[in-house]
This record gives structure tokens, C-alpha cells and sequence, in this order.
């Protein structure tokens, strides 16, 4: 077996195909170690944050539909990093937008590459205690339930269908922390 990891992966072309408004998808025509090329697809995302929000002995997470698994679904708050933002600012905004809950104070947990197969797509996490109503400010396509879920119960609770990735990373991340 070689090792390939000198070999630099030069891209010939890249090649933006469409673009959403949220995200642009496309792909890399890339030299392989073996001289072959290949088209790699991706999906390039602006940054998200993922808040593990802890009220006493509670987490507060929030249930949606989502309408890409038609599913509805427990999660963790999270949110778009907008330009300028730490993920500790995105992850208090998108809190109070999405909870109705301020922060007293926002941790910088990880931050990390998502599906590196396909997308260009960085992800924070963030851990946020000492929380006071605030004012919730929600986007006209979300439609958000507050719930509040014992820290004992949260990672049992994320595994059931639908699980989704954000919200377990973040909750093993912040237990892995020893932050729950």
C-alpha cells in the first residue's frame, strides 16, 4: 500500500453550478495521487453554531419540523454564524431569537469540519448558562417549540428517531467537557 499524503491534490477547475442564497453548490475537478482526475461535489455553508443551553438542571432545546426528513424534530438551538459573529455571539443571539432565553455567559466548546465528503461547512459549539427571559425573536419560516429536557434524559433523548448530528455532538462535547 502507498502513502499518498505528500501528494498535493491540485484542482484543475472548480466550478460553482448554482447558488441558493444560502449555499452554493458545485464541484472540484481534482488530480488524483494516480494522475486520474475526478469531479468532487460540494456544498459550501456558511458557518453554524449549536448551543448546549443549560437551565439548573435542564437543558432547554427546541422541537421543529424539518422539512427535508419530514420529520419533527428535539434539538439543540443553533443557527447561521453571521459575518463578524464569534460563535459565542451567534450562539447568544440565535438563543434569545429562537428561546427567548439570555445568556449570562457563552462558552467556546469545538469547532469543527461537517461531512467533509461533501460540504465546506464549519460548525461551532457553544455552551450557555445563567439564562434570563428574554425577548424571542423568530424568522417567519420558524415555527419553534421551547422545550426543557433533564440533563440525565438529554442524550438518551437525542438518540431517539430522528436523531440529529448537531445535537449529539454537542451534547457529548459539553459532557465530554465535564460542563453537564
Amino acid at each position: 500500500m502507498s502513502d499518498h499524503s505528500e501528494h498535493d491534490w491540485p484542482v484543475v477547475e472548480s466550478v460553482a453550478e448554482y447558488e441558493t442564497g444560502w449555499y452554493t453548490g458545485g464541484y472540484d475537478e481534482v488530480r488524483q495521487p494516480d494522475a486520474t482526475t475526478k469531479k468532487y461535489y460540494w456544498a459550501d455553508l456558511p458557518p453554524a453554531v449549536v448551543v448546549v443551553a443549560q437551565d439548573g438542571d435542564e437543558l432547554v432545546m427546541i422541537e421543529q419540523f424539518r422539512p427535508a426528513i419530514r420529520e419533527r424534530c428535539l434539538e439543540l438551538v443553533a443557527g447561521i454564524v453571521e459575518n463578524g459573529e464569534t460563535y459565542a455571539e451567534a450562539g447568544a443571539r440565535e438563543l434569545e431569537e429562537e428561546t427567548g432565553f439570555v445568556p449570562d455567559s457563552v462558552t467556546h466548546v469545538e469547532e469543527f469540519w461537517c461531512s467533509t465528503g461533501v460540504l465546506r461547512h464549519r460548525r461551532g459549539i457553544v455552551y450557555a448558562e445563567g439564562l434570563t427571559a428574554g425577548n424571542r425573536k423568530l424568522d417567519g419560516n420558524e415555527f419553534i417549540d421551547v422545550t426543557r429536557v433533564p440533563i440525565g434524559e438529554a442524550l438518551a433523548r437525542a438518540r431517539d428517531a430522528p436523531a440529529n448530528d448537531a445535537t449529539i455532538e454537542g451534547i457529548l462535547l459539553a459532557q465530554a467537557d465535564g460542563l453537564l
